[in-house]
């Protein structure tokens, strides 16, 4: 067992966990941030994207004890304030676009759509569709064929 304190959604977290706990595990079973989800177990699907040191990550291919000191954002972490809290434009977006249908994949590609648009604005460079595409690579939707996605973080990008 190892000792390992990180910070989630801004708050100060710590847990006693065997070595080989992987992030997802940690963030959904220890401290309940059940947003997080689990697709796959071989990083092939992009349902666990987190946030790590402002980076995305998938989370079920991460090992937590590998993150002592490190800042992790889930996506419960995107809203503040409570149950009045005011959504990310990137959530408004997947709404307002219907880029969701059973919502599995929704917290991963709404993690990997916030990093893509703050790299290509960093950047100075245009998030075309075709990019949006490109990026969402690592992301597996089986409900949408990813048009509605696409148009939620053309959408998003436009807000942020």
């Amino acid at each position: 067992m190892t000792t390992v304190n990180m910070t989630v959604n801004g708050k100060a977290v710590s847990g006693n966990i065997p070595d080989n706990t992987l992030l997802s595990e940690f963030l959904r079973e220890n401290l309940r941030l059940t947003g997080t989800h689990i697709g796959c177990d071989t990083s092939q699907c992009g349902a666990c994207v987190v946030h790590i040191n402002g980076m995305p990550v998938k989370s079920c291919s991460t090992l937590a004890v590998s993150l002592d000191g490190a800042e992790v954002l889930t996506i419960e972490g995107l809203t503040k304030g409570g149950k009045d809290a005011e959504l990310h434009p990137m959530q408004v977006a997947f709404n307002d676009n219907h880029g969701l249908q059973c919502g599995f994949c929704t917290p991963g590609m709404i993690m990997t759509g916030i990093d893509m648009v703050k790299r290509y604005k960093a950047e100075g460079k245009d998030l075309t569709s075709d990019a949006i595409r490109a990026e969402l690579e690592g992301n597996i939707c089986r409900c949408t064929g990813y048009h509605n996605i696409v148009k939620s973080i053309e959408d998003a990008a436009t807000k942020m």
